[in-house]
């Protein structure tokens, strides 16, 4: 293969650099969370195992004894969900709105022992999880990475035209020359390393994508569909079911976030009749209720009950399960306990399912300890790859200032360079905003450059 001009490959190294300036501190901080939120099953256990795990039993307690318990305890508080026991020897979880604090509330499923609580927002995985979000600062925080995903992108395709071997040497390559030194080692595992772990980089970062608050959503809009025929007999809510997701907690699953959250319709008549003599209160359908509903839909253990927060609202029943496939969302009116939405895998399209399919994948949980292992794999890559790069960046850099490789100025040969720029653009609307700043800032010094010249 001939040597490109070198007009291009230079470009595509100022491109790299860009990227890999901006987005190596967001790519150490993704893989430090994604570590800790990956061993989430296996730290959780070990880190508050006084909450988490109980001496298995014979007889539960009802999901409404363990509710009274709560309140109790909790009396000026507002239950928002339930969670019950994953296995015999675990606990059972409520989630407590409490004096402007959200808590995780543990509860012992045999002896209705109120086992203590947790702050939902300041424990160890929550706190991952939101950093790896939202960078735990909101809005701005989620489209800062989203920004950084989608150079993340621009970093891996402008990192492999610059590793494509242009002559027959393997080492420095395919593996890395141990018995070098200094600047040239540290560039070999960066080469050697992005290579490797380019394609499950760009899985990491596409599926990582597809949870984002602007390139997510729009994503979901046009991909995520169900049958309108699914809501017809549904009366429907001006919500969306995104909203029982947070920064710090899952609910429901990504298939799920853009559909309509329906309404509980028994209080209308109720409401309506209400005007009589002595009309009877409508019934409210139990918390034990809901749960047996959900043994009976044989919905995977590790579901949670959301409960209603309004006269119009319903309880929602959710597992976002670790194998997508037995993804279960049921929406329950709170009166009647008819079932009014139950959508499952085999409900979803083809664009959701291999979304789920990815995002399990990118959360190491599709199939066990192998998944973890893979994905650890592949954050250790991250990291070696980011610091690798700003090493070099730095014992290359000259005194005083960045140290941008120069660029050839031979318009003719930045054509191919320029239509893949406008297709990742194009694609990631922030990147492309993000690059047009910045090809306009590097067409500013330049022409500066030219004019001093």
């Amino acid at each position: 293969m001939s040597k490109p001009p070198i007009s291009f490959y230079n470009l595509a190294w100022r491109w790299h650099f860009y990227a890999g300036l901006f987005v190596a501190p967001f790519m150490i901080l993704l893989a430090i969370t994604g570590i800790i939120y990956l061993f989430k099953p296996q730290l959780d256990p070990l880190l508050y195992r006084d909450l988490m795990v109980v001496e298995a039993g014979h007889h539960t307690q009802s999901a409404d004894s363990l509710l009274q318990q709560v309140h109790q305890a909790y009396p000026k508080g507002q239950v928002s969900q339930y969670l019950p026991a994953v296995a015999a020897d675990r606990s059972a979880q409520f989630v407590v709105q409490d004096a402007g604090r959200e808590l995780n509330v543990f509860i012992n499923p045999y002896d209705g022992n109120v086992l203590g609580e947790q702050d939902a927002k300041s424990n160890l995985q929550a706190v991952a999880r939101a950093l790896h979000g939202e960078l735990m600062i909101g809005t701005v925080g989620d489209r800062l990475v989203e920004l950084a995903a989608g150079w993340g992108i621009v970093l891996v395709v402008s990192g492999l035209y610059l590793w494509w071997p242009r002559g027959k040497r393997s080492a420095g390559v395919l593996w890395p020359r141990l018995n070098a030194r200094g600047r040239l080692l540290w560039r070999d595992l960066h080469a050697v390393t992005g290579f490797w772990g380019s394609a499950l980089l760009l899985l990491m970062l596409l599926s990582g994508m597809t949870w984002t608050g602007f390139w997510g959503k729009h994503y979901a809009d046009v991909w995520n569909t169900f049958p309108a025929a699914m809501w017809n007999d549904v009366p429907k809510s001006d919500q969306q079911a995104r909203e029982l997701n947070s920064a710090t907690r899952q609910t429901v699953p990504w298939a799920m976030e853009n559909t309509p959250m329906p309404q509980s319709g028994a209080h209308a008549e109720h409401a309506g009749h209400s005007m009589g003599a002595s009309a009877p209160a409508a019934p409210q359908v139990s918390l034990q209720q809901v749960q047996d509903l959900a043994s009976t839909r044989a919905v995977e253990p590790g579901y949670s009950i959301t409960l209603p927060t309004s006269a119009d609202g319903v309880y929602t029943i959710a597992v976002f399960a670790d194998d997508p496939r037995n993804d279960a969302t049921l929406h329950v009116d709170q009166y009647t306990g008819k079932v009014l939405v139950d959508v499952r895998w085999q409900d979803y399209n083809n664009v959701a399912r291999a979304t789920e399919l990815g995002v399990m994948l990118h959360e190491g949980k599709m199939f066990g300890a192998l998944n973890q292992i893979i994905i650890l794999l592949v954050c250790l890559m991250i990291l070696l790859g980011s610091v690798s790069g700003l090493v070099m960046w730095w014992k290359r850099r000259p005194e005083g200032g960045l140290g941008v490789p120069p660029l050839r100025h031979d318009l003719p040969k930045w054509k191919t360079a320029i239509v893949i720029m406008i297709g990742l653009g194009v694609a990631f609307p922030l990147v492309g905003v993000s690059l047009l700043a910045v090809w306009a800032l590097d067409w500013g010094v330049l022409s500066r450059k030219l004019k001093a010249a």
